[in-house]
């Protein structure tokens, strides 16, 4: 049976920085996966139907959900139990219900009714990282870089490392990936320290360091808990006695130093995880049920919609957009009428389908200030939404500077801007329903809540409700027809009864009758 495809989703609530932490967990994993012969992906907050998806970050928001219709593997980079992350009683639950792949045997303990079925992977020599032509130590301008959680133990650290004549470099602002290994491949050494005695000791930090040709100097603190590899490859400072000082005595360009990073280096890349990763790719496949297909035949029917991707990506959500270069799961333009129901391709490989009132609620941020249509986008909405959904909206405010700083903005909006789909309904041809405002409130640009003279942004909730029969009232005046008038059959229908016929009541005149039968010739 053919491998199926693997995707690598990360998940990144927005704005969240420390989620670029997981790229290099992820193209560990893409180079393991592809060595196995799979086809693999890295994404940002999105699961593929026709792939099985090995999740990083969950515990930053995993809409169960998506285990009905994706075939999902946890990866669980988080260090838990006593000292460890604080994370919500949710994750722990997501862990022990379904199919988890983790880097750290007692981090298994914590969840899983069996640890030894957990598959461990993990993360060694990454030969991708390989410029081929490193710069030589003795030439790199920073002595010491520090990288790793900075805590009080941390910087008593540091300072002992100073003090023995050693000068530590710090980054001024997190950096992850290709932006922080830049400054790897400059250290002569990236010297780490575990945040607490007996904390797990980070190997993927280890082994990008010296992937990357850089050698790593640990607080000997961590090498209880470090595999083989890292044993021989890392070189450990003994916080007792006067370990640190001597260690560095001959300085980091000595003859000596050299060869033995040198020496190092090369025992560490003869260490394969191959086999880890074919026995996790197997785990995956057989516990989740994923093969070369899409997980479900079935169409999926969502109730969420998100005008909008790309940085405003809804986990969870269905994520529709007009531009494909924002990775929507459905590509729609919405400013186009749209005939209901309509099923459509996901980018994930599987189907949807959108129904007249299958939506309870919309969210929407620069759609409405983009659309070249409004009228035609509040209408295909207002059919979507069920009786009772609502749409959440979130604008600039157009009495405030900061309206119109968006170049592909076409329109400005202010509190009176709802009017014309509230109590003017019927003139963009509504009839049965109509909007009404829920809530409105003005915020500043980091979403706070402030009076609306200080507003940046605008945010309102449109609810979808019946119009009554006064409002259909006046509709009918209003619009230039009637609003559609109930049809009462074809004309050449036959009478369901006779018809009796109308006796004369009044005497009709001589001259009246010579009428009536001049006009019927």
């Amino acid at each position: 049976m053919p491998l199926p495809a693997v995707n690598l989703a990360i998940l990144q609530p927005p704005g969240h920085l420390h989620s670029l932490g997981y790229l290099d967990h992820a193209r560990h994993f893409r180079h393991q996966f592809r060595r196995l012969g799979a086809s693999v992906t890295i994404s940002k907050n999105r699961l593929r139907e026709d792939a099985v998806n090995f999740v990083f970050g969950a515990h930053l928001g995993f809409p169960l959900e998506w285990r009905h219709r994706n075939a999902c593997v946890i990866v669980n980079l988080e260090e838990l139990g006593p000292g460890g992350a604080q994370i919500p009683s949710e994750y722990l639950a997501l862990l022990s219900g379904g199919a988890v792949v983790d880097c750290d045997a007692q981090s298994a303990r914590c969840y899983a009714h069996d640890p030894a079925a957990v598959p461990l992977v993990p993360f060694l020599h990454a030969p991708y990282l390989d410029d081929g032509s490193p710069l030589p130590i003795e030439q790199r301008p920073i002595d010491l870089l520090f990288l790793g959680s900075m805590n009080e133990r941390s910087r008593a650290f540091v300072r002992r490392v100073e003090e023995a004549g050693v000068q530590v470099s710090l980054l001024d602002q997190p950096l992850f990936g290709p932006e922080r290994d830049l400054f790897v491949r400059q250290a002569k050494a990236v010297i780490t320290c575990p945040p607490h005695a007996g904390a797990r000791f980070d190997q993927a930090l280890a082994s990008q360091c010296l992937s990357l040709g850089t050698p790593l100097i640990a607080d000997g603190a961590a090498r209880g808990r470090a595999s083989a590899p890292f044993d021989e490859a890392v070189f450990w400072l003994d916080g007792d006695g006067d370990g640190i000082e001597r260690f560095f005595a001959q300085g980091l360009v000595a003859p000596g130093f050299l060869d033995e990073v040198r020496a190092r280096v090369s025992a560490f890349q003869r260490h394969d995880p191959i086999e880890a990763y074919a026995a996790a790719l197997a785990f995956a496949v057989e516990s989740t049920g994923a093969v070369a297909m899409p997980r479900s035949t079935l169409p999926w029917r969502p109730e969420r919609l998100n005008l909008g991707a790309g940085k405003g990506y809804r986990a969870g959500w269905l994520n529709v957009d007009r531009v494909e270069s924002t990775e929507p799961d459905v590509l729609l333009d919405l400013d186009r009428p749209l005939e209901l129901p309509v099923r459509l391709p996901t980018r994930g490989g599987g189907q949807v389908v959108l129904e007249a009132g299958g939506l309870r609620c919309v969210h929407a941020e620069d759609a409405l200030v983009q659309s070249p249509d409004l009228a035609v986008l509040m209408t295909n909405l207002l059919s979507l939404l069920c009786e009772g959904g609502e749409l959440d909206i979130q604008v600039p405010y157009g009495k405030s500077p900061s309206a119109w700083q968006d170049p592909s903005h076409v329109r400005a909006m202010n509190e009176d801007s709802w009017i014309h789909w509230t109590d003017g309904f019927w003139a963009t041809g509504w009839f049965e329903h109509r909007f009404e405002v829920v809530d409105m409130r003005w915020l500043d640009r980091r979403h706070a809540q402030v009076p609306r003279e200080h507003a940046a942004l605008m945010r309102v909730l449109l609810r979808k409700v019946p119009t009554t029969v006064g409002e259909r009232t006046v509709a009918r005046v209003m619009r230039a027809d009637f609003g559609g008038i109930q049809d009462d059959g074809p004309a050449d229908a036959p009478p369901a009864r006779p018809v009796p016929q109308a006796r004369n009541t009044c005497p009709v005149s001589e001259a009246m009758s010579r009428v009536l039968i001049d006009f019927s010739r």
